[in-house]
């Protein structure tokens, strides 16, 4: 997929309040870990995450993404009039139906003939939906797009350290299968793209590339629970040894499509944006694909994996700390469960990015948190 006429114009996000370290998960699992003697330490030690972020309770997925497309609205400026499409993106929303989208356009008062529905793909959502949105532009069918979406991970790690500490049967093979749940954290991020003789930043989309090794699709599975909104009383599985050898077999597959689309080579990507599950899975993705480490932006250490809202958030988080600067070429690297792959190459010029909520001290222009 080649775009001649899309820009991603800006981004916006929200950021918990709430931070929940893994030492603190791992205290509520102290009936779980003097079951089976487990040393404390193990979970950030396997997945480099050492804190996460949640929402409170009460707050339901369209509440927050509201706020984040408000945000993007907010700094690009648009005309609520250009905006003809709307998606939410995101696997946690507010009820099966209808859409969480529905309840977000109402909010921002968007016009009643734009496209409004939900996509929801693993982590792949947002990603789906930004080129959902860049074909729509492409095809001269509307102006521009908003794509958004909140994920709420409290309840699936509250409910699996509850699940864990209850299961008396269970072995430290067992254990495996809940850890990439424990990972889990909130977040929210909204993407505007417009065509390029509406944007005033020319950060140029210039082509996307997917794929989809399903074979794999039951590597990784969730239960909603009880009300089957993804925000519920959920539960997931993961066979995250295999996931996570499968799901770098799968990118390395699409890279090289998206080296054919984009006519970059590696050492023409000035930055990249990895998948956001873990410090070990980020390496071993940029070695494989052939990409400096200290050329990518990471946040996983801190936000933990928020799932569709992950990548877009680091996205806007390493172009606000200025990261990200001028002329420079940018790969976006998604994988998710199922397992499917999205890439998506930019040239970035200006950046127009609205948050609320604090980044974690110590983050610099640098990009110091990204090299660890």
């Amino acid at each position: 997929m080649k775009y001649q006429n899309v820009c991603i114009e800006g981004l916006g996000y929200c950021l918990p309040d709430e931070i929940v370290t893994s030492a603190e998960i791992e205290q509520r699992l102290a009936p779980l870990y003097e079951r089976l003697r487990l040393p404390e330490g193990r979970l950030e030690l396997m997945t480099g995450i050492s804190q996460r972020r949640f929402f409170p309770d009460v707050v339901q997925p369209g509440d927050v993404s509201i706020h984040s497309a408000r945000n993007v609205m907010a700094a690009t400026g648009i005309d609520p009039a250009d905006v003809g499409a709307l998606i939410h993106g995101s696997v946690c929303r507010d009820f099966l139906e209808p859409a969480t989208a529905c309840r977000v356009h109402h909010a921002l008062s968007l016009p009643q003939d734009c496209v409004v529905y939900d996509v929801s793909n693993a982590c792949l959502g947002i990603l789906n939906g930004a080129i959902q949105i860049a074909n729509m532009i492409e095809l001269g069918q509307i102006k521009a797009g908003i794509v958004v979406g909140t994920e709420s991970g409290r309840h699936l790690v509250d409910n699996t350290i509850e699940t864990l500490n209850n299961s008396e049967n269970l072995s430290r093979n067992d254990i495996k299968l809940a850890v990439a749940s424990l990972t889990i954290g909130s977040a929210s991020c909204a993407m505007l793209l417009c065509h390029k003789e509406l944007s005033r930043t020319g950060n140029q989309m210039i082509a996307a590339s997917a794929r989809a090794h399903t074979q794999h699709h039951d590597l990784c599975h969730s239960i909603a629970g009880k009300n089957e909104t993804g925000v519920g009383n959920p539960l997931m599985q993961t066979d995250s040894e295999k996931l996570m050898a499968e799901g770098i077999a799968t990118g390395a597959a699409t890279f090289a499509d998206f080296q054919a689309e984009t006519g970059w080579s590696p050492d023409q990507i000035d930055r990249s944006i990895c998948h956001q599950v873990g410090l070990t899975h980020r390496k071993l993705v940029l070695e494989k694909l052939g990409l400096p480490i200290e050329n990518d932006f990471a946040t996983v250490q801190w936000l933990g994996n928020t799932g569709a809202a992950a990548l877009p958030n680091t996205l806007a988080l390493a172009a606000q700390t200025q990261f990200i600067e001028a002329g420079q070429n940018v790969a976006l690297l998604g994988i998710g469960s199922g397992i499917n792959c999205v890439m998506i190459g930019a040239q970035w010029q200006t950046t127009m990015v609205s948050g609320t909520g604090d980044m974690p001290a110590g983050m610099e222009r640098s990009g110091a948190l990204s090299a660890r």
